[in-house]
């Protein structure tokens, strides 16, 4: 059963109650990220993820660690274009230490000048990290390039840059705009009832302040750009991305499905074509990026140089056949059932509860039921699907992004269409 309180300062309490489970899933998350922050503070969001880990005036770093460690638990956080999360998940009987921990860092964590410091070169390595993995670093560039002028084209990490120019003053001033209590979502699932969590949290997050930090954005602008980066690889990695569809798409599901058809499995189109049958590349596959007011439909391949020519004319052929051609009733029902069962067997899990939860309330702002989205699956036909692709493999809004050694490439932009 879910349920869901609105505290007074705005916070949204949302849990799911599973009697039968041993776990319990609860995360923290703030309807804010990369997105929201200006070029000059890139990265800050994901920072000060780093930086809520590393101590308050109650526990040291240490000391969150070993609690954690102490009860078999796992806590962890990520950062998103649109969100942060903070996230706990312990045996049920732990649930009120895992509260306590997680409000702890949330709401009193030191931001030690020296902690900053230490934690920065941290960072610092995980962008070099990043920019030392090819296979990562191509869809970094890919949103950089797709989304170019707009924040969401901006890292998540940040950059040298941004990142070297963060200071504490800034980091603060940022957290205390932008954790606000109608960007705070507090979502669990798991064995625990909505009346124990929300008893648990009242005294934790009173003191956090209502209203929102967001500012609006304008909506993002689709272009067609084509981009060859060189550098001194094996491999040429292959990004080729389209207009995808934003979370509350009404065709959203007829996106879901073709891109599982595409490049969502072992089974796909691509997967079969670039690597069973021609042997050009190891790793293939689609995905789909969705925002709250825009999206991205993607490939990637990566292949050796000789053969990068004929993995883009695959790519190309493949996204031109959902326009052209209506999708077998086989497929389509073999991917319908593949996305209805993954989604099932996801719910056996108290974190993927925990977090559909939370996404839902970020873009939904309630709970979406089991059935609508399985009747959603249901509504997708050939037509549908082939609708939608006229609609959003638009080539005036293609990006082809590819890195390594291409040398002088043996097409013309003008040709790269779908």
């Amino acid at each position: 059963m879910i349920k869901k309180t609105i505290l007074d300062n705005g916070i949204r309490v949302v849990t799911e109650q599973i009697p039968y489970a041993s776990s319990v899933s609860i995360g923290i998350w703030v309807a804010n990220g990369s997105r929201h922050e200006s070029r000059e503070s890139n990265g800050v969001a994901h920072f000060i993820e780093h930086l809520l880990f590393k101590g308050t005036a109650r526990r040291s770093a240490l000391d969150i660690a070993r609690e954690i460690d102490s009860v078999g638990g796992v806590l962890n956080a990520f950062t998103s274009r649109e969100y942060v999360c903070y996230y706990a998940k312990v045996l049920d009987k732990f649930l009120p230490k895992a509260v306590d921990l997680l409000t702890d860092i949330f709401l009193h964590s030191n931001f030690d000048p020296e902690e900053i410091e230490k934690e920065r070169r941290v960072v610092l390595q995980e962008i070099n990290m990043m920019e030392d993995t090819p296979d990562d670093l191509i869809h970094d560039l890919f949103h950089q390039h797709f989304w170019q002028g707009h924040p969401l084209g901006m890292s998540i990490l940040g950059d040298e840059e941004s990142v070297s120019g963060l200071t504490r003053d800034s980091i603060l001033a940022y957290k205390d705009h932008m954790y606000r209590g109608e960007d705070i979502i507090v979502s669990a699932a798991g064995n625990l009832t909505h009346d124990e969590l929300i008893q648990l949290l009242q005294g934790h997050l009173a003191g956090i302040p209502g209203g929102h930090g967001r500012v609006d954005v304008p909506l993002p602008v689709y272009q067609r750009r084509i981009e060859l980066v060189e550098k001194d690889l094996e491999q040429i990695h292959v990004c080729l991305g389209l207009k995808g569809v934003q979370q509350s798409h009404p065709q959203r599901y007829d996106a879901f499905i073709m891109n599982a058809i595409l490049g969502g499995s072992m089974s796909s189109r691509l997967f079969q074509e670039v690597r069973e049958k021609s042997g050009l590349a190891y790793s293939v596959y689609s995905y789909i990026a969705s925002h709250a007011d825009a999206g991205s439909l993607v490939v990637y391949a990566g292949a050796g140089p000789e053969n990068s020519a004929q993995l883009l004319e695959i790519m190309l052929k493949e996204l031109g056949r959902f326009k052209h051609e209506p999708v077998p009733a086989d497929q389509l029902d073999g991917a319908r059932e593949q996305l209805k069962g993954n989604l099932l067997l996801s719910l056996e899990s108290s974190d993927n509860r925990m977090s559909r939860l939370a996404k839902n309330e970020i873009y939904f702002n309630a709970p979406l039921p089991l059935s609508e989205i399985m009747e959603g699956f249901d509504r997708v036909t050939s037509e549908s699907i082939q609708a939608l692709a006229n609609e959003i493999l638009d080539n005036s809004a293609l990006t082809l992004v590819m890195l390594g050694r291409i040398g002088t490439p043996s097409f013309a932009p003008s040709e790269i269409n779908v």
